[in-house]
């Protein structure tokens, strides 16, 4: 069966799946994870991980089972570790959703990538004509609502629209400059 599993045979594959993989799903995987969802999943990836290593299994005069069931166990515990994790990050969240994200502290050469940029920004913007130029200043660095900025410039907000379409294609045109 291990020289048939190591030549990619998908018969000894099929087989051997179906020598163990009820077994190894009732009895080393389901009882660990509780959830038939997660264990069909671990269930799968076992015999996956299992298909790539055959090649590192050693007979020695043993049941394959017993490297499968070991495997499996790796799996499920994995498994059960990140799928604890994940749901005690969702109830901290659940809990207090306001928190804020932790962000670590600001790289040093931060602020000169955001001056560059900004000039950057500036320098294709006085390339574009100057009613592109106001329309993208009012909405996406003065963050005005539509209202504002088509009041602003005199006309209605479905034609503030078609200016600001405009406006963004002719600056990603000269972006950078």
């Amino acid at each position: 069966m291990v020289q048939r599993l190591r030549q990619g045979e998908r018969a000894a594959v099929a087989q051997l799946y179906g020598w163990y993989g009820d077994r190894l799903y009732r009895q080393a995987i389901l009882p660990r994870l509780g959830n038939r969802e997660l264990a069909e999943d671990c269930l799968r990836d076992t015999f996956r991980t299992a298909l790539e290593k055959i090649a590192h299994f050693n007979y020695d005069n043993r049941s394959i089972f017993f490297w499968l069931r070991r495997i499996a166990i790796n799996k499920a515990t994995d498994v059960h570790r990140r799928h604890q994790r994940d749901r005690k990050l969702q109830d901290a969240v659940q809990a207090d959703p306001t928190a804020a994200v932790a962000q670590g502290p600001a790289r040093p050469d931060r602020g000169l990538e955001v001056e560059d940029t900004r000039r950057l920004v500036e320098a294709s913007l006085d390339k574009l004509n100057p009613r592109y130029a106001q329309v993208l200043r009012l909405r996406l660095i003065e963050e005005r609502t539509r209202e504002e900025a088509a009041e602003i410039l005199g006309v209605t907000v479905g034609n503030l629209d078609v200016i600001l379409h405009r406006a963004c294609k002719a600056f990603r045109n000269n972006y950078p400059p």
